[in-house]
């Protein structure tokens, strides 16, 4: 049962196995799978791909190329049960082999090469290696107690012939407990493969050790240095990982995107597969997608002109003057659709676009909507959808009359003016703006970043849309994932989009009838559900969303986020990371009451009582309620 030999070099001739895990919600194969297998199929004589769950007839033409065997199974046991039943599938097969390679499709690369890292670790006389490691810790930050393991990380494991064809190898994967969750993934498999293996003789290396740097997981907190020191890799998870944990280590991933652009590895599959499967919010976050952009143009190729149609939609004709002065900012002519609800208003407007633009300024056209049920939102999917769907523009910029009165003069004004201003301040910024989208095929929408001055939207964006959002989304088919606390979105429905990237809302056949009743411009109806959605539909297509503002606006935003936080953070211990989790475990704050404090205290300090409570008062809340209302109708 034990090793043999102290471990075993690569042959120069040798035969490597590459078994490599595919997963998509949709059943889907993202860009960046085939570029990975590319950068490896000369190092390995076998690519066997292994699919969890369903392959689409396109996603295995995109396999094909890359592979020499595809296997579709059930999805169960995560890419452990994936790498137990492709060894089945080899079976006697194996022993063909010198290498075997686990891995799956938990990163991106190769953003450096692999034949030196291969060249360097096949003369290594060792039964497996992996390309990082994560140090051993106590207590286990997955149980809170107990011990977590040193181990190789199992993204990447190497295991060679003496190892492979032993019966400790058969017998592990034959007593490989059942996987059901994500913690089971780790804790038995992950963090005992190296340690099992290590006592039973077999010896093991890491490509890139820990002790080269100064964290316990390199693969997360030091993607840069890792790129550095010509690892071939990067992981996916600090793209996704939550951005208070990432803050802590200080990791920036904006910076390591760049390091990774600065190898030429094409950014458009990364930001495609981020887009499309990653919280936008998060996203934006942890890859710090807020884009402060100068007055000055100092980005904007003016031999590469966008065509760009302006939709505005305006209630408030006596703004169209101001609204014109902001689109004539853009880059060289424009087309200008504007929406308003009677023919009156489009008389007045009518009137004013005839005096200010010429025939060289591009075409001009006043459409009357149906129903001014949904407002803006209503216009610019229903009223203007066939310019969504066809093909004559680059760029859609979406504007219309905002005012706010129901809100007070200040907040209303700031409110406009952190619209127009971050989105369309003058022709260098707005030239700089329009430079993010030459730059970025896969940028699909830009806004301004969440608005918070004036309005409580910190901590409560969804208000009462998300359950709605929820159904209207899968009625879509969009599987991006949602975003818990707040949506990423155009608080205020001003943005500047691809066509493309809203074509899943715009093909939708929307009707104004179901913009409309009582519910109509309260959260949880259809226009403020909407609102919420673009960025949502843009990632499920493939796009992703950057936040933009003015040097002035982000001076002003950041210092009150900064005093609010601050202020947020005083009385409760410890860091960023420390606060949050506190207070998302001691639950809702309600009113402060004794009660709502003593719910808290032992939401904190015995959360298994609570629960045991929950489950004995709520049936009988509901009976309580049900007497009442009994009670009501006699």
């Amino acid at each position: 049962m034990t090793a043999t030999s102290s471990g075993m070099v690569f042959p120069s001739a040798g035969k490597r196995l590459l078994i490599y895990v595919v997963w998509d919600r949709r059943g889907q194969v993202d860009d960046f799978i085939p570029v990975a297998l590319a950068g490896l199929r000369q190092h390995a004589e076998t690519v066997l791909v292994v699919v969890n769950g369903a392959l689409s007839a396109e996603g295995r033409a995109k396999l094909a190329p890359v592979s020499d065997e595809i296997l579709v199974r059930t999805n169960t046991g995560f890419d452990i049960g994936a790498h137990r039943d492709a060894l089945r599938h080899v079976g006697e097969r194996i022993a063909q082999f010198d290498e075997v390679v686990l891995t799956n499709d938990t990163w991106f690369g190769p953003i450096r090469p692999w034949s030196p890292v291969l060249a360097r670790m096949n003369s290594r006389a060792v039964h497996f290696w992996g390309l990082t490691d994560h140090a051993r810790e106590s207590p286990n930050p997955f149980t809170g107690e107990g011990i977590l393991p040193y181990h190789l990380q199992s993204y990447w494991i190497a295991v060679r012939r003496e190892m492979f064809l032993s019966e400790a190898w058969r017998d592990y994967w034959r007593d490989l407990p059942a996987m059901d969750g994500y913690f089971d993934a780790v804790l038995k498999h992950e963090v005992v493969f190296t340690e099992h293996f290590a006592e039973l003789g077999f010896t093991h290396a890491a490509a890139f050790p820990l002790s080269d740097y100064d964290t316990e997981n390199p693969s997360l907190f030091n993607a840069e240095q890792l790129i550095d020191d010509g690892c071939p890799i990067l992981k996916r998870r600090p793209f996704f990982h939550w951005p208070p944990f990432l803050d802590v280590h200080a990791v920036v991933g904006r910076w390591t995107l760049a390091k990774v652009a600065s190898h030429g590895f094409p950014m458009e599959v990364i930001w495609q597969n981020l887009a499309r499967n990653v919280p936008p919010k998060i996203l934006n976050a942890d890859a710090g997608m807020l884009e402060v952009l100068p007055d000055v143009d100092v980005a904007y190729d003016q031999n590469r002109p966008m065509s760009i149609v302006v939709i505005a939609h305006i209630f408030y004709d006596e703004m169209t003057d101001e609204i014109l002065d902001r689109a004539d900012g853009l880059p060289g002519p424009y087309d200008l659709v504007v929406t308003t609800p009677d023919p009156e208003r489009a008389a007045r407007i009518e009137a004013i676009i005839a005096r200010r633009r010429g025939a060289s300024d591009g075409r001009s056209e006043v459409r009357i909507v149906e129903s001014n049920d949904g407002r803006d939102q209503s216009a610019f999917l229903i009223g203007c959808r066939d310019l969504l769907l066809g093909h004559a523009y680059d760029l859609v910029v979406k504007l219309h009359s905002k005012k706010t009165p129901q809100d007070g003069f200040n907040v209303g004004r700031h409110f406009k003016e952190q619209q127009f201003d971050n989105l369309l301040r003058n022709p260098g910024y707005i030239a700089n703006l329009m430079a993010l989208f030459q730059r970025e095929e896969g940028l699909g929408i830009v806004y301004p970043p969440m608005i918070h001055i004036g309005y409580p939207t910190l901590g409560r964006a969804w208000w009462a849309n998300k359950p709605n959002f929820e159904r209207v989304a899968d009625e879509l088919g969009i599987r991006v994932p949602l975003d818990d606390v707040s949506p990423l979105a155009p608080y205020g429905s001003m943005f500047i989009a691809r066509p493309q990237a809203l074509r899943l809302l715009a093909q939708h056949p929307w009707t104004y009838e179901q913009f409309g009743g009582e519910d109509a411009y309260r959260d949880g109806g259809l226009a403020h559900v909407l609102e919420r959605m673009p960025s949502y539909a843009a990632g499920e297509s493939g796009y992703h969303t950057r936040t933009v503002s003015t040097f002035d606006y982000m001076s002003i935003s950041h210092t009150a986020l900064e005093f609010k936080l601050d202020e947020m953070s005083f009385t409760i211990p410890g860091n960023a990371y420390e606060k949050i989790d506190f207070l998302r475990h001691s639950g809702w704050v309600g009113t402060g009451s004794a009660r709502d404090i003593w719910r808290m205290y032992r939401r904190r300090n015995n959360p298994a009582i609570v629960e045991r409570a929950v489950a004995v008062v709520e049936p009988l809340r509901r009976i309580a309620r049900r007497l009442r209302g009994m009670l009501r109708r006699d």
